[in-house]
């Protein structure tokens, strides 16, 4: 095999064969690639795709470039992967639910970077709770508790992990080929056996049109079910944050009033609609209604719980999770300026005055602070008088409680009249 000519044939418009993809993918994973052709080759898959059958070989490579985990469990090893939206915090509801429903979720996550979280983050704003464990250590958790949350080791799709690195410098990031193989390389290298997906669509996600997801969510559909893992997706909305905080200790403050019933909304409903989806590929009976009884009887939250101990976090943290958490010094509300009702918020802006107040990355190597954030926001549709608080910040300082302030008014839209409620879920794609 020839990068060269891997390269060229790319470059004449035409498809790798699948084993000429591997020996790439292979190259990029072991240094053998340099960093001139791996950018050569982004750009040529940018530029003249490389089809389903092209796109479900790279994505076979990418995953098979390092560890592919392998389990022989009694019950169905599933997980859910999420594009990427502000005050998305699903995962750690529908793991433990899932968890309590009785299959196994060996969750491989991310880090927040750009204007959305990660959940990562969230979960290490629990004091002591380590998202890095070795691969006996997460089999042991999965195994004891049914899920684990864990960051990918280096041997988890290492061609992605590089890959990843050369796109975001020779903008090539924008490519429906290399965003499926670099999102299903990692998650499939997990050994799943069944997969949704919430592709999210919207101001807050990284898709802002329902066309841009529904393709997709296609693409990472046919893909997965191509490379051997069954998959469907739900296309949702991210017009408006999809938990009421944005922040990483503060979405586990959300995240832990849905899981002991003291809260609501839309984000129970998308755990829901997600792990029923999820249970029925499964071939179990009624899994809406399964996921649903799990958060309702407190079985999620005693897996949560059992979790986050396993994973170094405090042994009773779902009897006192509140005093736990750290809190941020300065604590102010953002007021209406006017009456009206709330008929468009700009999530991404939300989402970059977070990552402003030092609750997220602009690069990887950023340092998080996990008390600060925004908490309380409004929602489409809710009708306010002025005075009435849009959202209360979390700082560190009075000056960046100020610009965020500010932010804060300027996403968030007023009407004199009624405004339409977004639709959650849009669309079913199997």
């Amino acid at each position: 095999m020839d990068a060269r000519a891997i390269i060229a044939t790319l470059r004449k418009g035409n498809t790798p064969e699948a084993d000429a993809l591997g020996w790439f993918a292979q190259g990029l994973a072991d240094g053998s690639v340099t960093d001139a052709q791996a950018g050569a080759f982004a750009m040529g898959v940018c530029l003249n795709g490389l089809g389903d059958a092209g796109r479900a070989a790279l994505t076979a490579a990418m995953r098979d470039s390092g560890k592919v985990l392998r389990w022989n469990m009694d019950a169905p090893v599933l997980d859910k992967h999420s594009t990427g939206g502000v005050g998305d915090c699903v995962s750690l509801i529908l793991a433990p639910a899932l968890a309590a429903c009785g299959v196994y979720v060996p969750m491989i996550s991310g880090r927040g970077l750009g204007h959305t979280g990660g959940t990562l983050d969230k979960l290490e704003s629990i004091p002591g709770f380590r998202t890095t464990l070795t691969e006996d250590q997460f089999r042991q958790v999965v195994s004891k508790v049914g899920c684990a949350i864990v960051s990918a080791s280096a041997d988890i799709a290492p061609a992605d992990k590089r890959l990843y690195a050369i796109r975001d410098v020779t903008a090539t990031v924008e490519s429906l080929d290399l965003i499926t193989a670099s999102i299903l390389s990692k998650k499939l290298a997990a050994g799943l056996e069944g997969l949704v997906l919430d592709v999210k669509c919207g101001s807050g996600a990284f898709m802002k049109s329902a066309d841009d997801a529904r393709a997709l969510a296609r693409a990472l559909v046919d893909t997965a079910n191509a490379t051997g893992c069954p998959t469907s997706a739900l296309i949702t909305d991210m017009s408006q944050p999809l938990a009421p905080s944005l922040g990483n200790a503060l979405e586990v403050i959300d995240v832990m009033r849905v899981l002991t019933g003291q809260s609501s909304g839309r984000l129970l409903d998308l755990t829901i609609a997600l792990g029923g989806a999820l249970l029925d590929q499964a071939g179990f009976k009624n899994g809406t209604d399964q996921i649903s009884n799990a958060i309702s009887t407190g079985t999620a939250a005693e897996k949560f719980g059992a979790m986050v101990c396993a994973m170094g976090g405090p042994v009773h943290f779902i009897e006192g999770w509140a005093r736990f958490l750290p809190e941020a010094p300065v604590i102010r509300e953002v007021t209406a300026p006017a009456s009206g009702t709330v008929a468009a918020i700009d999530g991404e802006a939300l989402g970059l005055t977070v990552v402003a107040l030092g609750g997220g990355r602009q690069v990887e190597t950023d340092m998080v602070d996990p008390a600060v954030g925004l908490s309380d926001v409004v929602s489409i549709g809710d009708r306010v008088t002025k005075g009435h608080p849009l959202a209360r910040i979390h700082a560190a300082r009075e000056g960046q409680a100020d610009a965020a302030e500010n932010a804060i008014r300027a996403a968030i839209t007023l009407v004199d009249g009624p405004a339409p409620v977004p639709n959650l879920v849009l669309e079913h794609i199997t």
